[in-house]
């Protein structure tokens, strides 16, 4: 079939958010044909250019969300007139609008309200070759301005100052960028089979609107919830902006939620965020992200069950991998190593990983600061040199060279977030074939299943007692690394992330009314332009007589009937 898939800031762009497993979907399902759809986020974006591309992508289209040309469109009256209305009811929509609430609620007259307004500014658009002009215009503030003003709206709305509606006003401007694009054609997203939006939000738009225009079906996957993105930003804006923009970002994660055929949430985590933001319980299937475990076999082949020797005598080495910054609450890590360095002297810490921007680099420059408070050099005599038990690396250097080189020098893999999303250094680890000692935040409990110890965030007693355990544990380890390791392979490697989704492409489109009728080379109708069926071997597609059993190949005798 032809998949249409849809990103913003990840692929085709070398180095974008949620590029890789894009990548491995596109080349792991290459019976597919895919069309990518892209928004960039950046000028160096762009300029940094594109992966490697499999010969499976037919077709990349780009367009900037960071920025929009003036498109030379100019709306006669009649145009004006309608820009006016669908932008005003959209408008009025987001005035009235309450917040999100859960999944049990009725859809409410704003979501249509808005749903129409969307879709009617969408028709525009297609009609008249563009809205960018319209959308910057002061007829557009001042739509907006009269919603805020009118009876019934919302007091945060009614009390929205002229800054506030140009704010709230410019980023509708960025958020409706989309409708704008040339994408809404028979030969664009018109001729693809489905539509798999890589996140939510404004990426889902072009999907969205396919599905009404061609009704192409909608599949969304999001292993973070943009919704729960925008709560979070945002903080220092006023209460009319920050109302305003919730409400925008709100009717329009419930417009996509109801037009998609299926929602892909990547966790637990994600998937609660999604019922709370009003998704259907029968529309979400969960598929955990695929890595690639390939890398990591070496390390987890030869470690738990595996081993043939016995384990090495030698100081007991703990370690955390992953990006340095405040969130990983590296400073509860190192209060607990002060606790387990006086339960198991000689016990080392290696923390490798890279600063996340100049409050990355900070917070590093405070650790290495408090691991030298917490750990004075320590030589074995007067005449030798002193030598820390923390050690801060990056990946790359001597004994890391990979992530697969951490590991394998570890005892015990920590992690110690107090924020975490989808921990992808913990599935690592898992793969490995590590014990692991973690915090309860995020998906972690999720991930780990059983296999490994998990703690309170922010307990650095409770850290250390966890990490002591291990220690002195060698069996244990051993049995939950192995555990680990095969909890990883089954559910979060690359293979069934791709047969997942292959079978929810073909349950989606299966429950889609054929739009346009495919003919085979005898003239019967195809389901899909590629016959799922093609890739395996043999003449499948072709009709083949049936076996006919001896007492259904004789004549019957005829029956007589008598007419009065």
């Amino acid at each position: 079939m032809r998949i249409g898939l849809l990103t913003e800031g990840g692929y085709p762009y070398v180095g974008g958010e949620g590029g890789v497993w894009c990548d491995r979907l596109v080349r792991g399902l290459d019976i597919h044909e895919f069309d990518v759809y892209a928004f960039s986020t950046g000028q160096a974006q762009e300029a940094a250019g594109w992966v490697e591309l499999p010969p499976q992508v037919a077709r990349v289209r780009t367009a900037p969300l960071w920025t929009a040309e003036e498109d030379g469109v100019v709306h006669g009256r009649r145009a004006r007139r309608r820009f006016t209305e669908h932008y005003g009811d959209l408008a009025a929509a987001l005035c009235a609008a309450a917040e999100p609430g859960t999944a049990a609620e009725p859809r409410t007259a704003e979501a249509d309200r808005f749903a129409t307004a969307l879709h009617g500014l969408a028709e525009l658009a297609r009609d008249e070759g563009g809205l960018v002009a319209a959308l910057r215009s002061e007829r557009a503030v001042r739509a907006l301005e009269r919603a805020c003003r009118a009876p019934g709206a919302r007091r945060t709305a009614r009390d929205a100052r002229v800054a506030d509606l140009l704010t709230v006003a410019d980023h509708l401007e960025r958020a409706l960028r989309p409708l704008s694009l040339d994408w809404y054609e028979e030969d664009g997203l018109g001729a693809v089979d489905l539509c798999h939006a890589a996140s939510g939000g404004v990426t889902a738009l072009p999907g969205l609107l396919a599905h009404h225009f061609f009704g192409v079906p909608l599949l969304v996957t999001e292993y973070g919830v943009r919704l729960r993105t925008h709560y979070l930003t945002r903080p220092d804006a006023s209460p009319a902006v920050r109302s305003l923009l919730a409400a925008f970002h709100g009717l329009l994660t419930a417009e996509t939620y109801r037009a998609a055929s299926f929602l892909v949430p990547g966790n637990a985590h994600a998937r609660r965020w999604q019922e709370r933001c009003g998704a259907d319980r029968a529309k979400l299937r969960t598929i955990h992200p695929g890595m690639d475990a390939a890398p990591f076999a070496r390390v987890g082949e030869d470690t738990g069950e595996f081993r043939d020797e016995p384990e090495q005598p030698g100081p007991h080495t703990l370690v955390w991998i992953g990006r340095v910054e405040p969130a990983k609450d590296l400073v509860s890590l190192l209060h607990a190593f002060a606790e387990v360095r006086a339960a198991e002297p000689g016990t080392r810490l290696r923390i490798v990983g890279r600063a996340s921007g100049p409050e990355g680099e900070a917070y590093l420059g405070h650790c290495r600061a408090l691991a030298a408070q917490l750990f004075p050099d320590e030589a074995d005599g007067p005449h030798a040199v002193g030598q820390n038990p923390v050690s801060f690396e990056q990946l790359g250097g001597p004994g890391a060279e990979t992530t697969a080189d951490v590991h394998a020098g570890a005892t015990v893999t920590v992690l110690s977030s107090v924020v975490e999303g989808f921990p992808a250094g913990l599935i690592e680890a898992m793969f490995c074939g590590r014990a692991t000692v973690s915090t309860d935040v995020g998906a972690v409990v999720e991930v780990i299943g059983g296999t490994g110890l998990v703690v309170p965030p922010r307990n650095p007693r409770a850290l250390a007692e966890a990490c002591v355990s291990l220690l002195r544990d060698p069996e244990r380890r051993a049995r939950l690394g192995a555990a680990a390791r095969a909890r990883a392979l089954e559910l979060f490697s690359v293979e069934q992330n791709v047969t997942a989704f292959h079978g929810l492409y073909l349950e989606t489109v299966a429950r889609t009314p054929v739009r346009r009728p495919v003919l085979g080379g005898a003239g019967d109708p195809l389901p899909f332009a590629a016959p799922a069926e093609a890739h395996v071997p043999g003449h499948w597609t072709e009709p083949t007589p049936r076996a006919v059993p001896a007492w259904a190949a004789e004549t019957p005798e005829p029956v007589t009937e008598t007419v009065r």
